[in-house]
């Protein structure tokens, strides 16, 4: 999944806890930023500050997601579906 990507910090919910996954995050040199489950023994310690920053932009991507061209995928080609997806955004902001 962050095979290509180049990140100074990999922030992620609970669901990805994993150990492979932060092993293979912190491999790459970047930062977890990934609250540990529940029923870990050993709390692994994170940025609670950065982590709060994740809400926002899962909050923009649902509102992205209220425009029914974006949310159902009318457009066939990427460079079209981006595009509205890029007017979305722009709807947003200026609101």
């Amino acid at each position: 999944m962050i095979e290509g990507h180049d990140a100074d910090v990999v922030i992620a919910d609970k669901g990805y806890d994993g150990n492979e996954f932060v092993k293979a995050i912190e491999a790459s040199g970047a930062e977890v930023v990934i609250p540990p489950k529940s029923n870990r023994i050993i709390k692994r310690e994170y940025d609670k500050i950065l982590y709060k920053e994740r809400n926002l932009a899962e909050r923009f991507i649902n509102r992205i997601k209220q425009n029914r061209r974006v949310a159902t995928r009318y457009e066939k080609t990427a460079r079209n579906f981006l595009g509205f997806v890029h007017v979305a955004a722009i709807m947003i902001l200026l609101c």
